[in-house]
């Protein structure tokens, strides 16, 4: 009996190594990581250069906490501002605790003005976390079941629909900031069109709000831009990040900008182990090689690669609703749950996800090349087929 606590629906296997875009489980038998952790292995498994920066740092120091001055934490902080162009960053550990922090400055900000209730409007099929103040800005009541009360402060609207921004705006005078991924990676992947960015950040302009891009799981790459924001050509006034910034090591950032920079001070907030040197070096490493090797060049045409193959392989299957997605972020849409097909995956050796019941969620390491792709088409559209023939 094992004394893990009972949190996850993990599947039958064990991995023991893994090899670029492989895992080998503790027979020796090869998966194809079409998943990359929940878009985290951004540059698969046991890359040289990463795998020697871990080392090398790991024999200098691990650890020091924010107390002193940390120079790879620095060093990050000042490459980040330069892709995104934006201000200022905050470390952490996670995608939630940056959230966290991006929720905590816009109460700030609120308080800021004088407003005592400051509210933020999120999205419905949102997903931002599951501390509480994350898991209540998330739309999705399965999570936030049997965790009541969740913190007040939050205004729901449909994803994408700028007219219902604009009604909250109306009547609700509380309102600081609108929360949004820009991609949504649990709700089904979702996509914000480029105009909606362009036109929703105009409204935060006009009422002096804080746009704040969750891009955690869409964000260093995967979309074949740095960040998803800058596919419309608009700046966010905060910005959170995660997942794939360490290629596996835990870390999580918040940027600002605009009028978000400069708000928190000594004491506001904080984080023990946030930016500690380890993971410092590893997301440097991280960007660098994805500069180097041209790997969101690589995303944009590996992307559209399987995209098309999908397409072409699923072509006339009923039930198909949609294949969509930017980049390395793909979703296959099913007219019926489909959770099955990840186990049924599995025993074929390829790792996929399901999310929102009815949606393939695909998000392969960004080294992925385009035989990578149609390896992943071929033994994934026969397993579709079978499924949406029951």
């Amino acid at each position: 009996m094992s004394h893990l606590m009972n949190t996850y629906a993990r599947q039958p296997v064990g991995f023991a190594r893994g090899e670029g875009v492989w895992l080998f489980d503790e027979t020796g038998k090869r998966y194809l990581d079409a998943l990359a952790g929940i878009a985290v292995s951004t540059l698969g498994h046991n890359h040289p250069r990463l795998v020697r920066t871990i080392a090398e740092q790991a024999a200098s120091v691990l650890h020091t906490s924010n107390l002193y001055r940390i120079p790879k934490q620095e060093a990050l902080a000042d490459r980040l501002a330069a892709i995104s162009g934006m201000d200022e960053v905050f470390f952490c550990n996670s995608g939630c605790e940056a959230n966290e922090a991006a929720i905590k400055l816009a109460r700030y900000y609120g308080h800021k003005k004088g407003i005592e209730l400051p509210t933020i409007i999120v999205m419905e099929n949102a997903f931002h976390g599951r501390t509480l103040a994350t898991l209540s800005a998330t739309g999705n009541r399965k999570t936030q079941a049997g965790f009541e009360p969740l913190v007040s402060g939050f205004v729901r609207v449909p994803y994408k629909d700028i007219a219902a921004i604009r009604a909250v705006a109306e009547h609700n005078h509380n309102v600081v900031a609108v929360m949004l991924e820009m991609i949504q990676g649990e709700g089904g992947i979702n996509i914000a069109d480029e105009a909606f960015q362009r036109e929703l950040r105009e409204v935060c302009d006009e009422r002096g709000w804080l746009m704040i891009c969750d891009e955690v799981q869409c964000g260093v790459g995967r979309t074949g831009r740095w960040f998803g924001f800058q596919q419309a050509g608009v700046k966010p006034d905060v910005m959170t990040l995660a997942k794939g910034l360490g290629s596996g090591v835990p870390i999580g950032a918040c940027l600002t900008s605009g009028r978000a920079a400069g708000l928190f001070g000594p004491g506001n907030h904080g984080s023990t182990f946030g930016g500690n040197p380890l993971a410092c070096a590893a997301a440097l490493e991280t960007l660098a090689v994805i500069e180097d090797d041209a790997l969101m060049a690589n995303a944009v045409k590996v992307g559209e690669a399987i995209r098309t193959g999908l397409a072409e392989a699923l072509a006339g299957v009923p039930g198909v609703v949609d294949i969509r997605g930017r980049g390395l972020m793909i979703g296959i849409e099913l007219d019926r749950p489909c959770g099955a097909l990840v186990g049924q995956a599995l025993d074929a050796g390829l790792l996929i996800n399901v999310t929102a019941e009815r949606v393939i969620r695909l998000l392969p390491p960004l080294t992925f090349t385009e035989q990578d792709g149609q390896t992943l088409v071929t033994m994934l559209a026969p397993l579709v087929r079978a499924h949406q023939a029951q």
